[in-house]
């Protein structure tokens, strides 16, 4: 382990980061599993967003001709 503290992502807000580095490391685990839960869960969202939207395309009934074009929201 280097005895250099870690370098935050250039895409944090410097509010988080501060509030990241006032905090003992037990905060700093909670936080991590937190954030990674999180990010699973959001991820899960898009995915099933996603299957719901390709579902909605795939409900077009049969019988139409092939010309007739398919409805937007």
């Amino acid at each position: 382990m280097s005895y250099k503290p870690p370098t935050p992502p250039a895409t944090l807000p410097t509010e988080i980061v501060n509030t990241i580095n006032e905090s003992d490391p037990e905060q700093l685990r909670d936080v991590a599993t937190y954030a990674e839960e999180l990010a699973e869960h959001k991820e899960r969202e898009a995915c099933l967003e996603e299957l719901a939207d390709q579902e909605e395309v795939e409900e077009r009934p049969d019988d139409l001709p092939d010309d007739v074009p398919t409805k937007r929201r």
